[in-house]
């Protein structure tokens, strides 16, 4: 297979890029490098196209793979003709693969293999090619007749011949395409209840929908709800049209043995044909349905970790909880842990500990100079949420509070990882600790969780978890790439993230640093097992503050130092006004003495040389302080407090396909309907809204029994 042809088609691209990313990635260089210090050759591909043409490159090669396996297997069995290679060289898809390859696979045995073992084959051919004879079927069927092959009489040997010929039609690649288009189009879904029993399925006990009209989120509710036997799934077909197109195909009207294939045509409809079909469209639709929510939780995951950090803020973080009391862990402004305690303030009737939790909690603020509290939204937030609130005016000014998700904290906080980093804290209190920092920099914290435990997907652990991890580990992977990675101080977690560098890696290079420090990006080449490749592919992301080499604080990478000098030389700049925070204006500079004119001289690349104009002018700049900062609250509401047609601001929790939850300051998020999301039509939420983001609601009604609460983004029309 031509694959730089294939997918210079498919993805709207030029062959040579398309062979230059091929070439880069087979050469072992990460997805990321390629990405930021690779334009030339890709032209400036960005990361999230690189990973979907990376995907589909191994799919193509393992469908040529398994083209050739049955090519292989085609020629052994000496069956293999130019019809069958040029078939095999069409097929597109790895179905298509296996129709082909059906009628040659080694069989168990089954009604026609039997019939065949019974010399019924010469008859089921004669049936087949419906010509002209004399006499009668009877005639046409005595010779096969033959007692000792269990054949004892005429009717015998014509229902043996009807099973090959419906074996045969069902192992007709083309109409078999033909047929799964059919009920992928003209197919109903249909679920009805399994047992006399209420629960969160009963919107399906008498459902039923065509295929194409199926909802991802449908499908992965419809399968979870067969799985646990509250749901009887099936797919009904359009039996009428789906039999005239295989009568179409193989009955000739008119002729004497057309009944007899009549006969074995619907009966490779329905015995044979059906049931395969149904597997894989219902396969299929799973299989759709769990690329769309790999995507959406990807989409989620992103936006979360992304979410601007809050830095400068020594933080309280608060651990909710009733009976064993609220974990309290004070942090500073680099996440080192100074001070952690436990306060009983959410039960009620707690007079005297709710004194004393007030005590502790406002000296902690006072000795540290706290000026964010961060409070899990578990078990007890909206009470923890409340005694916080009714705090903050014996507080010093300008101290505030935020909801944080737990999801994954709990995880966490029992791993080896937490357990290593503070092995004389409780589970609680490592996890109030997690809590403070995922507020001061959530992607620092959340890489030390297990993607898949954060929260922000929909039906995750029903999906395929290999897809799931490949794809969420690419996020995590694009988001520590894309903000950097400070040398001197990251985790070995983060550091694992980085491109070019692994868990075992990064423990190597924390190990070396805490001995010998590392001051410089070069010194990265005395890191045990960091090799000449590793050190191309991770130095760019990786960051070193205080360097003699300024650059070193930079996203220029150090392939590209000779370059970026002589580019200063050329504007007449010295290197040092970088430690200055970067060099204003340089961008303005470089347009009037000529981008083209620089390239030459320097010998970089246009869109290398723009992006080390821009790491120059602001070097080591954080993507994420150009999104919305999370909302500090100094307020409370209460689920009673909200009214029909009220106006709130809110955080994006999560998006999934019908809708998006939204905290509104309340313990339960709100669920804006995809319907309320936009006054244009939207085909899903995240064309309105992603995790982190702060919008505009009003609520439509709330239902405090059920603790549901529905928004809306559209303004109410005024009256």
């Amino acid at each position: 297979m031509d694959f730089v042809a294939v997918l210079a088609r498919e993805f709207s691209l030029r062959p040579e890029q398309v062979r230059a990313v091929i070439e880069l990635l087979d050469a072992g260089n990460t997805v990321p490098f390629i990405a930021r210090y690779r334009k030339e050759a890709t032209g400036s591909l960005d990361d999230q196209l690189l990973r979907e043409l990376t995907e589909r490159l191994e799919y193509l090669r393992s469908l040529d793979k398994r083209r050739m396996e049955i090519e292989k297997s085609l020629a052994e069995q000496q069956v293999l003709t130019d019809e069958l290679r040029a078939a095999l060289a069409a097929a597109a898809t790895l179905a298509e693969l296996e129709d082909i390859y059906r009628p040659f696979r080694p069989k168990r045995r089954t009604r026609a293999t039997i019939a065949r073992e019974r010399g019924l084959d010469g008859l089921a051919q004669a049936l087949l090619l419906q010509q002209p004879f004399k006499g009668t079927l009877e005639t046409l069927a005595a010779p096969y007749i033959n007692n000792e092959k269990d054949v004892p009489d005429a009717e015998s040997a014509l229902a043996g011949a009807r099973d090959i010929i419906a074996e045969a039609i069902s192992d007709d690649a083309a109409l078999r395409k033909v047929l799964r288009g059919l009920l992928m189009r003209d197919g109903v879904l249909t679920a009805c209840a399994a047992k006399e029993e209420d629960s969160v399925y009963s919107m399906y006990y008498a459902y039923s929908e065509r295929v194409p009209r199926v909802a991802d989120h449908r499908v992965l509710a419809i399968n979870r709800g067969e799985k646990e036997g509250f749901l009887k799934v099936s797919l009904t077909a359009p039996d009428e049209t789906a039999n005239r197109v295989i009568a179409q195909r193989y009955v000739r009207p008119g002729a004497l043995t057309a009944p007899q294939v009549s006969m074995a045509a619907q009966d490779a409809w329905d015995r044979l044909i059906f049931p395969s079909l149904e597997r894989e469209v219902r396969s299929e639709l799973t299989d759709r349905a769990n690329v769309g929510a790999i995507r959406v939780f990807s989409q989620n995951l992103q936006q979360l970790l992304m979410q601007p950090p809050i830095k400068g803020r020594v933080t309280l973080g608060v651990d909710p909880g009733f009976r064993t009391g609220c974990k309290l862990a004070v942090v500073d402004e680099n996440g080192k842990v100074l001070e952690t305690g436990v306060g009983h303030f959410t039960l009620p009737g707690q007079t005297r500990q709710q004194e004393q939790a007030r005590q502790l909690i406002c000296g902690m603020v006072a000795r540290h100079h706290v000026t964010a509290i961060a409070i899990g939204n578990g078990t007890a937030s909206r009470e923890s949420e409340q005694f916080i609130a009714s705090l903050l005016p014996s507080l010093p000014q300008g101290v505030a509070y935020t909801i944080v998700s737990e999801a994954g904290a709990s995880v966490y906080s029992a791993s080896k990882l937490a357990a290593q980093e503070f092995p004389d804290f409780d589970v609680s209190l490592r996890s109030a600790v997690s809590i403070a920092r995922r507020m001061q920099d959530p992607l620092a914290e959340l890489v030390k969780i297990d993607p898949r435990s954060i929260g922000v997907g929909q039906y995750q652990h029903d999906l395929k978890q290999n897809e799931l991890t490949a794809a969420l580990d690419g996020v995590v992977e694009h988001c520590v790439n894309s903000v950097g990675v400070e040398l001197s101080t990251a985790s070995a977690e983060l550091l694992s993230h980085v491109a070019g560098i692994g868990p075992a890696l990064a423990k190597n290079i924390v190990a070396y640093r805490d001995e010998n420090g590392l001051p410089s990006r070069a010194a990265l080449k005395k890191v045990p097992k960091l090799g000449p490749r590793a050190y191309e592919q991770c130095a760019g992301f990786l960051r070193v503050q205080g360097s003699k080499n300024p650059l070193d604080a930079t996203a220029v990478h150090p392939e590209s130092y000779d370059a970026a000098k002589a580019l200063l030389r050329a504007l007449d700049i010295t290197a040092d006004e970088l430690k200055k925070g970067g060099i204003p204006g340089i961008l303005e500079k470089a347009r009037a003495y000529g981008l083209e004119k620089l390239a030459g001289e320097t010998g970089l690349g246009l869109p290398t040389l723009q992006d080390i104009l821009a790491e120059l002018q602001k070097p080591g700049r954080d993507p994420r302080e150009d999104l919305p900062q999370p909302i500090l609250r100094t307020d409370v509401l209460d689920i009673k407090d909200l009214k029909p047609g009220m106006e709130l601001m809110g955080t994006v929790r999560n998006v999934i396909d019908f809708g998006a939850f939204v905290d509104i300051g309340v313990h339960q998020d709100g669920l804006v309907h995809i319907s309320r999301m936009a006054n244009r039509f939207i085909k899903h939420p995240s064309e309105a809204a992603k995790v982190g983001d702060r919008v505009k609601v009003w609520v439509v009604e709330v239902d405090e029994k059920k603790k549901r609460i529905a928004l809306s983004m559209i303004p109410p029309v005024q009256k």
